[in-house]
């Protein structure tokens, strides 16, 4: 099973559509979170890959607008059991800034099943604050929380720009909560950092490691974990993160 998560960044769109949507087209994962996806950039990924389905609302109002933390999921293998969303707030249940973040961020998940096998596991997709601090943390506690009480028996996926390194109490919360980064986890990894500014950093020591993929299962099978640092013909970048990618099999 392929899993990847992408910031495609929400300004200066229009033009990285086809870049970016050839990224995920290439690779085809089974199931991929996208930050910074507004109204726009869901558009055209529906258009640009019909495959996928899609779970995600804005952020803003918990409807179109505002940033999507959405998880796309590919049709013709899963369908969606059960899905939802909330905030990184004191008030998870509506829209509204948390603790000291400088913008309102969410967090959606989608329950997958396995049309061939009835195999499920869950996706959770999110970005949490780049101001806040404690608001990263206590974000990163409200999903490890929701997601070990939602799916207590079941594989769980996190995936997300999370803006802070591996070093963080961000981090650590996730860590000691029941997730594994499935970069330490995979048999191949990867040490490239993952976000570049449109290659204005270089991340080939694992500088700025603020994108991740995580699971709940300290026994999956991660054979591959891959930092995409794909570029166009130029040398220009898709966007200002690079994807990251896991090979994981439950």
């Amino acid at each position: 099973m392929i899993i990847m998560c992408y910031n495609v960044l929400c300004a200066r769109w229009e033009g990285r559509v086809d870049a970016v949507t050839s990224v995920i087209r290439d690779r085809r994962p089974d199931t991929f979170g996208l930050e910074e996806a507004h109204k726009g950039w869901m558009d055209a990924f529906s258009a640009a890959l019909p495959e996928y389905g899609c779970v995600g609302v804005g952020r803003d109002d918990g409807k179109e607008e505002g940033e999507y933390s959405p998880v796309f999921y590919l049709r013709e293998k899963y369908e969606v059991a059960d899905c939802g969303h909330f905030w990184l707030s004191e008030t998870p249940g509506r829209p509204g800034k948390g603790w000291d973040a400088a913008c309102v961020r969410i967090c959606s998940w989608a329950l997958l099943r396995n049309k061939r096998t009835g195999e499920e596991f869950a996706h959770f997709s999110t970005h949490t604050d780049h101001r806040g601090p404690k608001a990263r943390v206590e974000g990163a506690k409200l999903i490890v929380e929701r997601a070990n009480a939602l799916f207590p028996d079941k594989n769980v996926i996190l995936t997300g720009d999370f803006n802070d390194f591996p070093d963080s109490e961000m981090y650590k919360v996730i860590t000691t909560g029941g997730f594994y980064d499935t970069r330490a986890l995979a048999k191949d990894s990867d040490v490239r950092g993952t976000f570049t500014d449109f290659d204005n950093i270089d991340t080939s020591d694992g500088t700025q490691t603020i994108d991740y993929i995580f699971t709940n299962n300290k026994d999956a099978d991660v054979k591959s974990f891959k930092v995409i640092h794909d570029r166009l013909p130029d040398g220009s970048a898709p966007s200002d993160h690079d994807a990251v990618i896991a090979d994981i099999t439950f």
